[in-house]
């Protein structure tokens, strides 16, 4: 993993190819889990195999300091369905899950916290349901075990504007407990703390969501690392959530109509001060409307240019990558290649 980013890792050749044979990859953000891990593990594999499904688990290490990374280091070196991933440092979960799905080999990638409170008997269920041709599928704690005034209210609340913005309904978008296709979070690329909003990024790509219950458990070891402090960083978020749904491939739909409202109503300001200048004699000089005037011109301009110089970027972000501005789901007819 580069420094700053949340891409591939380093000195890595690049990721893996798909592993036919596996059913599942299982990534597990974890920090500072050291005691929840070996039961975490434990009850992984245990329902996995109880299904029958073959399977990995990629635990990412995102810089824990309490030696859970030398502990998944050990395991990896003495289990095969183990691989741990350790970040030089804390990046934030959002980093430490793109890292996960980099590495993941199956064509199927579940997600859940590392610390006990999802419960990885559901994880068969989240499979089941992807099978039913859903992109991802979301777990909703709906007997959360949680604070109700710092965690359950903040959450309800976020999740009632968080659907109301994005048009993705789901009771509950904090729970990582989630199965994807593994093609969905391949073409995502991961920022700040945009880990909560994949449904809607997916959404986005044109994938199809549902969401089903899943049983949540009180935390055993530990504390836990979310809080109101988020607050501030999941708003800034949604409204880039909001603009890239909108607007993401015609950026001077937003920024040129603002440019045009705010030239046109400096102009017909303008206008009306000159008539004031030089049909009535009145003198302008001291008036706020001349500076309100020249402010509007000027804003107007920059926000017209800054649409074209966006409409450039996209652009050369969508060229450079060779990425199209659409998604096909399936082709279907004969002699297809």
């Amino acid at each position: 993993m580069k420094d700053g980013l949340v891409v591939a890792g380093v000195g890595e050749n690049g990721r893996d190819a798909r592993d036919e044979g596996l059913a599942v990859s299982v990534v597990v953000p974890v920090y500072n889990e050291v005691e929840s891990l070996p039961h975490l593990l434990a009850a992984i594999s245990s329902s996995l195999a109880d299904a029958g499904l073959s399977y990995e688990i990629i635990c990412v290490d995102d810089g824990s300091k309490d030696g859970s990374d030398r502990w998944l280091k050990a395991e990896a070196l003495r289990r095969n369905d183990l691989r741990s991933v350790l970040l030089r440092r804390n990046y934030g979960q959002t980093a430490a899950m793109a890292a996960g799905f980099y590495y993941a080999r199956s064509h199927s990638v579940v997600t859940l916290d590392g610390d006990l409170q999802n419960d990885p008997a559901d994880i068969p269920m989240l499979l089941a349901k992807l099978d039913e041709g859903y992109d991802l599928v979301s777990g909703w704690r709906k007997h959360r075990q949680d604070a109700a005034l710092t965690r359950l209210l903040p959450s309800k609340l976020a999740n009632l504007l968080i659907g109301r913005v994005t048009g993705v309904q789901l009771h509950d978008y904090g729970c990582s407990l989630k199965a994807y296709r593994a093609e969905v979070v391949a073409d995502m690329n991961l920022y700040g703390e945009l880990h909560r909003f994949l449904p809607a990024l997916a959404y986005i790509e044109g994938a199809k969501i549902t969401e089903v219950p899943v049983r949540h458990h009180a935390r055993r070891f530990g504390q836990s690392k979310y809080g109101l402090g988020r607050t501030f960083r999941v708003v800034m978020d949604l409204l880039t959530i909001y603009f890239m749904k909108t607007f993401l491939t015609r950026p001077m739909h937003v920024f040129g109509l603002f440019g045009l409202l705010s030239t046109a109503l400096g102009t017909i300001i303008g206008l009306y001060l000159t008539f004031l200048k030089l049909g009535l004699g009145q003198s302008i000089g001291n008036r706020p409307l001349l500076i309100l005037a020249v402010l509007l011109v000027v804003a107007g301009v920059q926000l017209f240019c800054f649409g074209l110089l966006a409409e450039l970027l996209m652009r050369t972000y969508h060229e450079s990558q060779g990425r199209p501005i659409y998604r096909v789901r399936e082709v279907i007819g004969k002699n297809i290649k």
